[in-house]
């Protein structure tokens, strides 16, 4: 169990909910909204009438993706990007969208356009980065997620950290995953994408009282789904430690009896 890219993805401003990767904490995540590199408006008062319209159905475009009405938000993006070809942040959000909608070759045109405009965004290169992992291009999609870190602007850096992670879980470099995980929690301590990985990990080097510590502070930040309850489970069992084990797999029995995971207990597969 890898788990799945931190969920938040960035949009420049405006944090967008969408699976990134069957595998990426992400992932997961749960923030609140982090503006990006370049502001979306000119905090000089000299935006120009072009840019201004831009920016406005740049937002409509991210308001409906948010929404799931991708062919408006699309309608907004082709509004957006006649009024002025030159504003980055569109380029973002179409690449967002067009990945969701799985046209490959428009997403990785509109996210190499964004990062040709605007080179240090962290929000475009943290959701190319995690394109490109969901895409099976592990090595150049930590490369831009670690982009995204090198910036002192970036206000969520755990969050890249934590999908590199994972990213590089996926190609099999636990060391490296390792190392990203523990810098996210550098970050920020309870990001709970990165406990959980710390705790599979801990687990698969059978560090069980390791695991059991990072699953606890997991459960302060977020709610335990099937796949936590299971982990657990087979950590206090590893520990003997009897009750727990109970506790888990009764919760696991009674709040998703209809989870492989609970297949797994009643069948008593616990590998």
């Amino acid at each position: 169990m890898i788990g799945a890219f931190d969920g938040r993805v960035r949009r420049g401003g405006l944090a967008v909910l969408v699976a990134v990767i069957v595998a990426l904490a992400g992932c997961a995540s749960p923030g609140g909204s982090d503006p990006g590199v370049q502001p979306t408006t000119d905090t000089t008062g000299n935006e120009s009438d072009a840019r201004t319209r831009a920016r406005i159905h740049t937002e409509l475009a991210a308001g409906y993706f948010d929404l799931g009405n991708l062919g408006v938000a699309l309608e907004e993006v082709t509004i957006a990007q006649q009024a002025d070809p030159t504003y980055p942040v569109v380029y973002n959000i179409a690449g967002l969208i067009y990945a969701t909608l799985k046209d490959d070759r428009r997403a990785e045109e509109n996210f190499n356009r964004a990062l040709k405009l605007n080179p240090a965004d962290p929000d475009a290169n943290h959701n190319y980065g995690g394109f490109l992992c969901q895409r099976k291009r592990e090595a150049e999609g930590i490369k831009y997620l670690l982009t995204a870190v090198q910036n002192p602007l970036y206000q969520t850096p755990e969050r890249s950290l934590t999908n590199a992670g994972i990213c590089a879980r996926r190609r099999g470099d636990d060391a490296a995953a390792l190392e990203l995980f523990q810098r996210a929690l550098a970050v920020r301590p309870n990001q709970p994408q990165a406990l959980l990985q710390m705790a599979e990990l801990s687990f698969a080097a059978s560090n069980y009282a390791a695991a059991q510590g990072y699953l606890r502070r997991f459960s302060q930040v977020a709610p335990a789904g099937p796949d936590v309850l299971w982990l657990a489970l087979r950590v206090e069992r590893r520990l003997g430690n009897p009750l727990a084990e109970a506790s888990y797999a009764q919760q696991l029995r009674k709040n998703f009896p209809e989870s492989k995971e609970a297949a797994a207990l009643q069948a008593g597969r616990f590998e």
